[in-house]
């Protein structure tokens, strides 16, 4: 600047003040604002790019529907929650995996953590107890069939979560025991008639989808239909009276295919 030349101010910028500034602020009391100005710039950016990976994923999956497409998009700020099992102090505690008396197999004797002293029920507390204090699958296994379908389906009213889905139908298909047939299919009933359900399929992955596929086999195979006919009743009930309930059973598993969308 030349000796004698005013400096130009932005028009409403008194002297010593910077952009963003109230007229009559005190400099020392603009740094926070100017910090959640660049904050807000910086979120507003984010989430430009991460609606915008969200659409170009969804093109490349081929949804069907715009529905579909908008909810992708709508949930692109969703991440999967961090497995960090952590084990507490451990007891035996003998869980019945079966719903209804009738069609109830033999209990599983499964080591529990002493945290879970009471089932879930929230969301909230279904994944602290899944992350944190369950380990294995058998343990998930048994604790999705001890809460059983109805409470599944209150719990994960809202929405299932994303990436929970998958991660119920994988520990499903390497656990289900045939006894079991009859609760595995109450909680993927009330796991479909969660909100948001056909976004959660539709964001599966390839090796979720094929668990999916694997678990609904070994829900077809014989050995699974033959222990789904409780057996302290077969020698008091006439043959004609079981066989409506094996016929309705396959009924609900063909629906079931067509929602998981397993050919």
């Amino acid at each position: 600047m030349e000796p004698g030349m005013q400096p130009v101010m932005k028009p409403g910028l008194e002297p010593g003040m910077e952009p963003g500034m109230q007229p009559g602020m005190d400099p020392a009391g603009a740094f926070p604002a100017l910090e959640r100005e660049l904050r807000a710039a910086l979120a507003e950016d984010e989430r430009r790019q991460r609606e915008g990976e969200a659409k170009l994923r969804a093109l490349r999956q081929g949804v069907p529907d715009y529905g579909q497409f908008r909810e992708i998009v709508l949930a692109s700020h969703l991440k999967p929650l961090e497995k960090k099992d952590r084990l507490g102090q451990r007891r035996s505690v003998l869980w019945n995996p079966c719903a209804a008396p009738a069609k109830a197999a033999p209990a599983h004797a499964v080591e529990i953590p002493q945290e879970l002293d009471q089932l879930p029920g929230t969301a909230a507390e279904f994944h602290r107890d899944w992350r944190r204090c369950l380990k294995s699958g058998t343990e998930k296994y048994q604790f999705l069939l001890e809460l059983g379908g109805e409470a599944l389906g209150r719990i994960f009213q809202a929405d299932v979560g994303f990436g929970l889905l998958g991660e119920f139908l994988t520990v499903l298909a390497e656990n289900v025991h045939p006894g079991d047939r009859a609760a595995v299919l109450q909680v993927l009933q009330s796991l479909a008639g969660t909100k948001r359900f056909g976004l959660n399929v539709a964001l599966l992955s390839q090796a979720e989808k094929e668990s999916s596929q694997d678990l609904f086999r070994k829900l077809q195979s014989r050995d699974c239909q033959a222990a789904g006919q409780p057996g302290c009743l077969a020698s008091c009930e006439a043959g004609r009276e079981a066989h409506p309930v094996e016929t309705e059973e396959e009924r609900t598993v063909v629906e079931l295919m067509k929602c998981y969308q397993v050919s």
